[in-house]
Parts: structure tokens; C-alpha cells; sequence
């Protein structure tokens, strides 16, 4: 994890983290933009219910993106941030925090 990524996620009063969760698992769910998420695993590195895993993007997923986000997304190899164990997920927020692209947001869980 950089530098930057800790002092995002540093544990202060203002910012989530993993003894602040209070929602249920699978209350919340962590979404990903493919159209944001360069796949740098800072989510995966902070997660501590291990809900992401970084991983090639699917062709269906990349051909569906807009052209400059397909140049930007294969620029960093086509890489992304998934979520497995999305039903792990306690909404914690460290991915939020941590994710330089800004590219991940809770969502209530259907």
C-alpha cells in the first residue's frame, strides 16, 4: 500500500474503518466503475474481509466502455478490482477511503 493509501485510510474520528464497521454482512456491497478502477489493489490491500481480488477485465466488460476509457483501461493492462465476497462486505469504507481512482461506492445490498 503507498504512502498516500495509508494516510487516507489512517485511522481519525472523520474516517471509516475496520472498528467503525456497524452494518451487517451483505447489508452493503463495494461497486466498482470499470470505467475508473486501474486496478492497482489498493482495495484488495486494505479490505479486511477480504471482499476484493484484482484480476483481468472480462472482453465483454472492456468491449462494452467508452473508447477513452478502453485507452485508460488497457494502459494499465486491463486490470480491475472485483468482488468476490461481496457479501462479506461490512462497510467498513477502508476500499472507499483507499482507492486513488476513486472508482468504488457503497451500495445497499438488494
Amino acid at each position: 500500500m503507498s504512502m498516500a493509501s495509508r494516510k487516507r485510510v489512517a485511522p481519525t474520528p472523520d474516517k471509516p474503518g475496520a472498528p467503525n464497521c456497524k452494518a451487517d454482512a451483505g447489508v452493503f456491497r463495494p461497486a466498482v466503475d470499470p470505467r475508473r478502477c486501474e486496478g492497482k489493489g489498493e482495495c484488495a490491500a486494505v479490505c479486511p474481509y477480504g471482499v476484493f481480488e484484482v484480476g483481468r477485465m472480462a472482453d465483454e466488460i472492456f468491449s462494452a466502455l467508452p473508447l477513452r476509457s478502453k485507452l485508460k483501461v488497457w494502459a494499465h493492462g486491463k486490470k480491475t478490482a472485483y468482488t468476490p465476497s461481496a457479501d462479506a462486505c461490512r462497510a467498513c469504507g477502508l476500499c472507499v477511503a483507499s482507492c486513488p481512482e476513486r472508482a468504488i461506492r457503497l451500495v445497499r445490498a438488494c
